[in-house]
């Protein structure tokens, strides 16, 4: 499998002798969604910063779309990765929609007449093209993601990362964002990496990442990683409510095969009724 990110070896320390990231080796495949989930102090934040250059690895590297994380390559490697912060408010940059998308636009030199065609474009793709004139403060929060989304698409990354960009929304806005997040993750080919504790969020994910204590726990198909239950507990991870269901009803003696997708779940117990 064509792999777009490699960490090799990677270790990073806040506190010397005290190892945040303890000798990491993993890779995120090529135009594939990667959840990477942990219990809190996993190293899921820090990990993201390692890969943008906020912080700098004690040993180990980095290798994004074959160019290795250094000073040199710091900004060759920042132009392919766009991020969604948890926060709506601390990503606003512009006091209306359309400054916000144009922000990241000037920084790279775009030509002032064609930029109002990009703004449009963009914004059109996730649904914000009547809102371009509209101040944030009057926006809602999923608003604000989608505008975030539009500014990072106009600035054609190849990785976007969601640190936690749902966290904030209620239900109908999570859906709305992950909804517009597959969509575009498809129509663009891009490589999705979503930092969550959110594990409803990831059932349909091509890849999970497990984290622990700064330690790669465990890797493979949400199937491989949330249907170990010994696992997840383990980690401190909730399950997720289809396998909670579907767990609760084997020891009811209802027999049904475990699943970890809310679909299958309601499907094997419709299929349970029509056989009795």
């Amino acid at each position: 499998m064509d792999q777009i990110i490699e960490f090799k070896n990677l270790c990073f320390e806040y506190e010397k002798g005290s190892k945040t990231i303890d000798h990491i080796s993993f890779s995120i495949p090529r135009g594939k969604r990667t959840a990477i989930v942990g219990h809190n102090g996993s190293g899921k934040s820090t990990i993201t910063k390692l890969l943008i250059g906020l912080l700098s690895s004690s040993e180990g590297e980095i290798i994004v779309d074959d160019i290795t994380l250094n000073e040199q390559t710091l900004y060759d490697v920042r132009s392919k990765v766009g991020i969604v912060f948890q926060n709506p408010d601390s990503q606003f940059i512009g006091s209306t929609v359309r400054d916000d998308i144009a922000f990241g636009l000037e920084n790279i030199c775009v030509n002032p007449q064609k930029m109002d065609d990009i703004i449009y474009e963009f914004a059109s793709k996730v649904s914000m093209e009547e809102f371009l004139d509209a101040e944030s403060a009057h926006l809602s929060g999923g608003q604000k993601q989608r505008v975030a989304i539009a500014g990072i698409l106009a600035m054609h990354p190849k990785i976007i990362i969601l640190d936690e960009a749902t966290s904030m929304l209620d239900p109908k806005g999570k859906k709305e964002i992950n909804t517009l997040i597959n969509q575009i993750a498809e129509e663009y080919h891009l490589t999705i990496i979503s930092i969550t504790h959110d594990i409803e969020e990831i059932v349909d994910y091509d890849y999970v990442i497990m984290l622990e204590k700064g330690r790669l726990v465990q890797s493979g198909s949400p199937k491989d990683v949330l249907m170990n239950q010994n696992l997840l507990e383990e980690n401190k991870i909730e399950s997720t409510f289809a396998y909670k269901l579907t767990s609760l009803l084997n020891k009811k003696g209802i027999h049904v095969p475990l699943t970890i997708d809310q679909k299958e779940a309601i499907n094997a117990i419709c299929q349970y009724n029509l056989k009795k």
